[in-house]
């Protein structure tokens, strides 16, 4: 099953070379397919570097949930239908090529982080500290307490822009703000109880990340 989803993924990115190379009207979706599928991809990858005790076949991310797989079919039914009554509008190569700096920009972000977190990252968040678990504060955490939350929120948006897709935009942002905002409020209430006023005084310091997202209001 993996190697069915690994040459699936591949299959996706080497179907968006071909439309990047080409000079169709469907160029920019080809930078959306490579995009989409290295991001799955190098998220296996990156979890079997560095942390491979949790590696499973939920590291590629692509049975995320159902709300995300939804996004996804949302994305393509209106870059599809736009793309036909607007076609001049998914032709603005400057707001794709924004897109695209926006998804590279938000990948390797959260790549950084899972990289300097190494075998503290986990896709799911722990409720048990292990005896190898630490607190992250440099490279990128010094930065962000989330980086791979903030890189994944601005990977998600920036694969709209690039479709030119207005209503996801504002969709992918308050969907993603919203998921983030609860994800990280629970995460941080695991964290304090993990590392107590170490993680507070952390926490002081180091913004979120995320815009108006401040995390959960405890104090010992």
């Amino acid at each position: 099953q993996i190697a069915v989803r690994a040459c699936f993924l591949g299959f996706a990115f080497g179907c968006g070379v071909l439309l990047s190379a080409g000079r169709s009207a469907w160029r920019h979706f080809g930078w959306y397919m490579c995009s989409l599928s290295l991001f799955h991809y190098s998220e296996y990858l990156v979890t079997a570097i560095n942390n491979p005790r949790s590696l499973s076949l939920d590291s590629f991310l692509l049975n995320h949930s159902f709300e995300y797989n939804l996004a996804a079919l949302s994305s393509w039914v209106e870059f599809t239908l736009e793309k036909l009554l607007f076609p001049e509008l998914k032709q603005i190569t400057w707001l794709s090529t924004v897109g695209l700096l926006m998804v590279i920009f938000g990948d390797c972000l959260r790549k950084a982080a899972m990289l300097t977190a190494g075998s503290n990252f986990n896709h799911i968040v722990q409720n048990e500290k292990s005896d190898t678990h630490t607190l992250v504060t440099s490279g990128v955490y010094g930065w962000f307490r989330h980086p791979s939350y903030v890189g994944w929120f601005y990977w998600s948006i920036g694969t709209q822009v690039l479709l030119c897709n207005p209503i996801c935009v504002v969709g992918y942002a308050l969907a993603s703000w919203r998921f983030f905002r609860e994800r990280i409020e629970e995460e941080e209430i695991t964290l304090i109880h993990f590392f107590g006023e170490e993680y507070l005084e952390y926490k002081r310091k180091v913004p979120s990340g995320l815009p108006f997202i401040k995390g959960v209001k405890l104090e010992l």
